[in-house]
């Protein structure tokens, strides 16, 4: 589990092959991903309408799987008090 201040951006057991990571996504992208890339499914026991999970087995883009990251990560620092997110020196784009 990959958190930040507490609350979960990931989410994978990095022991399983192929490598799968469930990540936080806006509603409208999830579901466009899912219908675009077999490799995007719903999320895992997890809320399907805010997570996918994306199997990591070269059918996506290395760039690709590290802006979902990103999306993931900056996704739930949005969601934070102004201080926190000033205290991680994240800014949200203009």
């Amino acid at each position: 589990m990959f958190k930040v201040s507490g609350k979960m951006f990931a989410l994978s057991r990095l022991d399983r092959a192929p490598l799968a990571i469930s990540l936080k996504c806006e509603p409208a992208l999830a579901e466009q991903l899912r219908e675009t890339y077999s490799a995007v499914l719903p999320g895992y026991h997890l809320n399907k309408r805010h997570w996918n999970t994306v199997i990591v087995d070269g059918s996506l883009p290395d760039q690709m799987i590290k802006d979902l990251i990103e999306d993931s990560y900056d996704l739930v620092v949005s969601g934070l008090p102004r201080v926190r997110q000033a205290a991680l020196g994240w800014r949200s784009e203009p």
